[in-house]
Formats: structure tokens, sequence, C-alpha cells
């Protein structure tokens, strides 16, 4: 969490990030850990900065160090908030607010920079966007195959594929899963991460996934699938909330949605049964990496927002 959102709901973060920073960050040096990825984008993906695998963090490391390691960093409130990285400043102008945020393995962390510590092997992204339009964007796609691989913030999650009509393409993202290493579990454990793959038809009866329909300002997802005389259509949204394209019956969509502080949902969904085995395509590292969401329809992918 960073930014002006932060000053408005992070007070208690705030005071510790304060305390911390005064304290020397109160961390000596610790046991080499297995390595970190840092990445550093800008609108949502569109831009790379830094893209780097850190080889030598420690557990004593936070994102923040691992951060002012590799980049030039401005930090603000006591050194617990980004203000800008190589330069890239956090603004406020013309109505309109963009600032630095962190996901840890595909996950908005609940807490700042400096007081999130790191264990090893973590997928670690800062981009840099308007908020305006979506003042959360809880989960993202693009550090596939986190966090189904190792979890989120410090803890292994089981694995869900729930089968929502999506035919062989339930089948397509189990198997995608378990060649990255991932074990999908049974039943419905507590705290699982859950992918939903059927129809939006099907898929919108989910609350998580539902969300959808009410905009980014609800989902944080830049897509709003509408229904129409014949079923469901996708409108694909620009960083400033626009309709910049609307998709076919055969659309596909790959999306992270989260509800409060419960586990992600992935959703693997489509506007038709074509548009989900298409949708179930792009569980591969090559064609997510970096993007917050992905639309696909006759075979390319369009990385949400809209560029």
């Amino acid at each position: 969490m960073t930014g002006r959102r932060g000053q408005a709901v992070a007070i208690t973060l705030l005071i510790s990030a304060v305390a911390l920073a005064a304290a020397g960050c109160g961390l000596g040096p610790g046991a080499d850990v297995e390595g970190v990825e840092l990445r550093v984008t800008r609108d949502y993906g569109a831009d790379t900065m830094l893209d780097r695998q850190v080889g030598d963090a420690n557990e004593s490391d936070t994102v923040m160090r691992v951060l002012e390691g590799n980049a030039d960093v401005a930090t603000r409130y006591g050194g617990g908030f980004v203000q800008s990285i190589d330069g890239l400043e956090a603004q406020e102008r013309f109505g309109r607010s963009a600032d630095w945020f962190f996901y840890v393995d595909g996950v908005e962390s609940a807490v700042g920079a400096a007081d999130y510590p790191l264990r090893g092997g973590e997928a670690v992204w800062w981009d840099y966007h308007d908020w305006s339009e979506a003042m959360r964007v809880p989960a993202v796609v693009g550090s596939w195959p986190q966090p189904f691989l190792d979890g989120y913030e410090g803890r292994r999650r089981p694995v869900v594929v729930e089968c929502l009509g999506g035919g062989a393409a339930c089948a397509e993202v189990g198997g995608s899963l378990g060649r990255e290493g991932v074990s999908v579990a049974l039943g419905h454990p507590a705290g699982a991460i859950r992918v939903l793959v059927g129809p939006w038809a099907r898929v919108r009866e989910d609350p998580a996934a539902a969300q959808l329909e009410d905009g980014p300002r609800a989902s944080g997802v830049f897509a709003e699938p509408r229904r129409t005389p014949g079923g469901y259509a996708l409108d694909g949204l620009d960083a400033d909330g626009s309709v910049g394209r609307t998709f076919g019956p055969d659309a596909g969509l790959v999306v992270a949605v989260r509800r409060g502080e419960s586990p992600p949902v992935w959703l693997v969904t489509g506007m038709s049964e074509a548009g989900v085995e298409a949708a179930a395509g792009l569980l591969d590292p090559d064609r997510l990496r970096g993007r917050f969401a992905v639309a696909v329809e006759g075979g390319r992918e369009a990385p949400l927002p809209l560029r």
C-alpha cells in the first residue's frame, strides 16, 4: 500500500513505519535467502523501468530495502512510503492522482513496504499508475504462477479449481497449474486461492466475480461484462474508465479479484464456451507476465486496462 490513498487508510501503518525508521529499521544482517524477482513498471505494466533477479537478498530484508538497493528511491512519512522511483514522482493535479503501488506474488500488500519482510523467492512488482478510477487493485495476474506456487503474505495456500461449466477448459487450467508445480486441492479448504473456470453467465454468480459488473472502482479490473439480448458482451476499459473496445461473443478473460481481505480469486472466463477455452490458453508466463489483467479474442490478447 502506498500513496495518497495510504494517507487516509493507513495511520497505524504510518506510525509503525516511522518507529521502524527511527530505530534504523531494527534489523541486522541475516542469513542469505533465495533471490527475489524485482519488477518496476508504470501505467499498469505498460512500460518496464526495471526487471531483474536480486540474488543477494537475506532474511532481514524488506520490500523497501530491496527496492532501495536497486533503484533511486525517495520516501515520505519517515521512510514508510515511496514518493518516487528513479525520478518518477507521485503527483496529484487536475483532480487526478498517480502513485506507486506494490504487489508481492500478485497480491497488493496490506502493510507498507518498510514493514513487509521477505523470506526469499517472492515476485515483487512496483507499478506507478493513475488510481482515479480504481482506488484499489487488490490482485493481478502478471506474476503467474504466483500466488499459486508459494501463496502470499508469507503463507502457502491451498489452490482449488472450481469448474463452473468450463468443460475441457477446466482440465486445461488444472494442467497449466500442474506444469508449474502447483498441487490442486480437493474440496473447499479454508483459506484457499480459488480459480473459477466457466462462462460468465455462471461465474458471475460468485460474489467475488460479480464485482466486475460494478466497474473498476469496485473490482479493480478494467473490464466490464455486460448483458446483451443474446447473452453477454465484454467491454474493455481504458485507464480513465472509458470503454475503449467492445469484444465479440467469443472473448475470453483472465483476471484476479478479491473481496476485502479474503484470499484472491482468479477468473478464467469468457462470454461463450469458446471464450472460456481461449482464456484457459492464456495461463502461461509469456502471455501474462507484467499484466494486471488480460482479455483475448481471435488468438490475440489485450492487456487491461487497454493501452
